[in-house]
């Protein structure tokens, strides 16, 4: 299969634990799309989120979803589809109110759901989303 119209979409100072991108763009023709993997608060070298406050890890994860989507052309204004997994749903007040602060542009179609667990000790959140831009 060719696939010379996906490009990955890195960052020199951006830490990943395996295999895998931060994001996809894809040739769409008359567009791009731009699919980010899941975001989680920044973590130190034992895998662990820098905060526990929960409104500071959705800032930043916010941020870093910014700095992922700008080399591949692409704001948080561009952002069509968002998926927010939270450790506990009780924090839905505080992120909501956080989400559409950055959102307010854009306001993707969402969907937010409880989980069991992150891959980072202490995370409680994790944002995944899609983005479209004209070429």
């Amino acid at each position: 299969m060719n696939k010379e119209y996906i490009e990955n979409i890195t960052l020199d100072d951006y830490k990943t634990r395996s295999s895998y991108t931060p994001a996809k763009k894809i040739d769409m023709g008359n567009f791009y799309q731009i699919y980010v993997s899941g975001v989680q608060a920044p973590k130190n070298d034992n895998h662990e989120v820098i905060t526990i406050d929960v409104g500071e890890q959705t800032k930043l994860v916010f941020e870093d979803i910014k700095k992922i989507l700008a080399p591949a052309g692409a704001t948080l204004d561009d952002v069509i589809k968002a998926v927010i997994y939270v450790t506990d749903m009780n924090d839905f007040d505080i992120i909501s109110k956080i989400r559409d602060e950055y959102f307010k542009n854009s306001m993707p179609v969402s969907t937010l759901v409880e989980v069991n667990g992150m891959t980072r000790a202490g995370a409680k959140i994790e944002i995944e989303v899609t983005a479209i831009v004209d070429k």
